[in-house]
C-alpha cells in the first residue's frame, strides 16, 4: 500500500498528523503520533462471472385439439344424447354447445375439461414449448423500429 503522504510503497501504520487520521510510512510517522498499524488489506473480491444463459426449460401449455368439434359430436352421438338434453346435463346453452360441434367456437380449457368429463374423451393436450433467448444484437445504424419505438415514448 501507498503511503498517504510520501507515496512510498511499504508497511503503512495510521498516524494522527495535524489532527488528521493517515495511513502513513514509518518515516513519515514520526510528523505525528502513531495510532495503531493499519490491518493488511484485504483481498479484493473476486467478481463472480456472469451466469452463462441456461438453456431455459420448455414451458408446458395445455392446448385444446384441432379436432375437438369432430371428437364432441362423436363422443355425444355415442351415448345416444341430443344436443339438447347434453347441453342441459353441462348446465350449459345449446347454442353454444352446437358452435362447439361446428367448430365455430373454441372452447375455453374449463368448458374442453367439462366436455371431456362427461364424454370421456381428450380434448386438452400437454405441448411442450421452447423460448429463444439469444440477445438480439443492437445494430449501429438508426432504422425504422427504432424511429418507431422513440415515437412511442
Amino acid at each position: 500500500m501507498q503511503c498517504e503522504m510520501c507515496g512510498r510503497d511499504t508497511e503503512l501504520v495510521i498516524s494522527l498528523i495535524e489532527g488528521t487520521e493517515l495511513r502513513v510510512c514509518r518515516d513519515c510517522a514520526k510528523h505525528g503520533k502513531v495510532l495503531r498499524p493499519v490491518p493488511s488489506a484485504p483481498q479484493p473480491r473476486k467478481k463472480p462471472k456472469p451466469a452463462e444463459p441456461a438453456s431455459p426449460e420448455p414451458e408446458i401449455i395445455e392446448v385444446i385439439t384441432d379436432d375437438y368439434a369432430k371428437k364432441v359430436k362423436e363422443a355425444r352421438e355415442r351415448l345416444g344424447l341430443k344436443q339438447k338434453d347434453f347441453a342441459k346435463k353441462l348446465s350449459e346453452k345449446e347454442a353454444l354447445l352446437h358452435k362447439v360441434e361446428t367448430g365455430k367456437y373454441m372452447p375455453s380449457l374449463l368448458l374442453a375439461r367439462k366436455l371431456e368429463h362427461a364424454l370421456n374423451i381428450t380434448l386438452v393436450e400437454k405441448h411442450e414449448e421452447k423460448h429463444d433467448t439469444e440477445n438480439k444484437r443492437r445494430t449501429e445504424t438508426f432504422t425504422i423500429g427504432d424511429m418507431i419505438s422513440i415515437k412511442k415514448r
